[in-house]
């Protein structure tokens, strides 16, 4: 293990696309808070964390794909949507922790190491076993990084899977990486004034059990839920977190129910925009405009059709961009 340690014990438990915006949205909307910082704005150096991919596990557009969202012609000015991935990033003494190892590591790779002043991230935070979150450690491997002892945080499951199925095993029998394993609401303290909370959620566990992480300053606090079987599964009422963060980046994977003709979206049951915006309606303003949706298939419209995107601002909430900063110091 490195010095990073589990400090602190469970925490309690106590604590169709037109669709008419009202009907979803928070109670007396409010003017934008002013949290999200532009990547130059920044005038003092501090703890932030930068979105480095909002799209599902297979990226957008997505491949085979010959549907109008996916269509060179709508793309023709885009070049898409990258896996979702997050940067946290201190500034004070440029050091940084990647959240993912998407298919899209090596771009993201170089954004991270371009925001720490070139340097190597301090390690790299795992959710779960889907192709989005992990496969990309395969770039810390002899054929490309060549690596030597990265610290990847992941839950016994996912580490048991990772020693035990080629070709992930190389990578610990080599020592490319050093699995760290968290547990289930036990805080790793990165440094004094920045912690990581692990927190188990339902969602398909073929291979590993699934996490969201809470980042913690000594200021602010960001929830990181890409994907989530529907609110009502989980044990916990998602409310009870929206209390107590700045900001949450949750699951917007799909807009709403039949946006996969022909499959039964039971068989993946995200829960759907809509059916988030419809259960936090009767949250504050400030709570709604926490929620940044985030981790989009790519026949979500909310990639490719600037009506969605404005339908659930116009509801009060948020929609996580690429390159979008979140300030947690101050």
């Amino acid at each position: 293990m490195s010095s990073a340690q589990p400090m602190k014990g469970p925490i309690s438990a106590v604590s169709s696309f037109l669709i008419i915006c009202l009907a979803y949205a928070c109670t007396a909307p409010i003017k934008q808070v002013d949290q999200e910082i532009e990547p130059d704005s920044m005038t003092s150096k501090g703890v932030y964390v930068e979105v480095l991919g909002i799209a599902q596990d297979a990226g957008y557009p997505q491949i085979d794909c010959r549907r109008t969202c996916c269509s060179s012609l709508l793309l023709k000015d885009s070049v898409g949507a990258r896996v979702v991935s997050l940067a946290l990033v201190d500034e004070r003494d440029t050091t940084a922790w990647l959240f993912e190892a998407t298919p899209d590591i090596r771009s993201q790779w170089s954004r991270i190491t371009e925001l720490n002043s070139g340097k190597v991230p301090s390690g790299v935070f795992i959710t779960h076993a889907h192709i989005g979150h992990y496969s990309g450690l395969m770039q810390f491997g002899r054929e490309s990084m060549g690596a030597k002892g990265i610290p990847v945080y992941v839950m016994s499951r996912m580490a048991e899977f990772l020693k035990s199925n080629g070709p992930w095993d190389q990578l610990v029998s080599m020592k490319q990486i050093d699995l760290q394993e968290v547990r289930d609401q036990e805080e790793i303290a990165l440094k004094p004034d920045i912690s990581v909370l692990p927190i188990s959620v339902p969602h398909r566990d073929e291979y590993s059990e699934t996490v969201g992480y809470m980042i913690t300053t000594g200021t602010k606090s960001l929830l990181f839920i890409p994907d989530i079987d529907k609110w009502e599964r989980w044990e916990l009422p998602i409310e009870m977190f929206l209390e107590r963060v700045d900001y949450a980046l949750l699951d917007g994977t799909f807009f709403r129910e039949g946006e996969l003709p022909g499959r039964n979206m039971d068989e993946i049951p995200h829960p759907f925009i809509e059916e988030s915006m419809k259960r936090f309606s009767e949250l504050s303003p400030e709570h709604c405009q926490k929620i940044h949706f985030i981790h989009f298939n790519h026949t979500n419209p909310v990639l490719w059709d600037s009506g969605a995107a404005k339908q659930i601002e116009d509801a009060g909430f948020r929609i996580a961009r690429e390159g979008l900063r979140l300030e947690l110091s101050n």
